[in-house]
């Protein structure tokens, strides 16, 4: 189980460090020089991928640390 718990954590690393960064705006904000912001984006092909595998790793590497922890 806690080579499983392993993998999970390096794929997990691994999908975090591949999405873009989505605060690179976020300091022109602080200082006024960005309107589009909180403008909506929506994510296609690839960066909507990477969202949900990272979504889906995080909540399965939850499941197995509590299914260690009472097993």
């Amino acid at each position: 189980m806690e080579i499983l718990l392993i993998i999970i954590s390096i794929l997990l690393i691994a999908i975090v460090i591949l999405q873009s960064n989505k605060a690179e705006s976020a300091s022109s904000a602080i200082l006024g020089g960005n309107d589009e912001l909180f403008a909506h984006r929506k994510e296609r092909g690839s960066e909507l991928i990477i969202t949900r595998l990272t979504a889906i790793l995080g909540a399965i590497f939850f499941i197995v640390c509590l299914i260690m922890e009472f097993v």
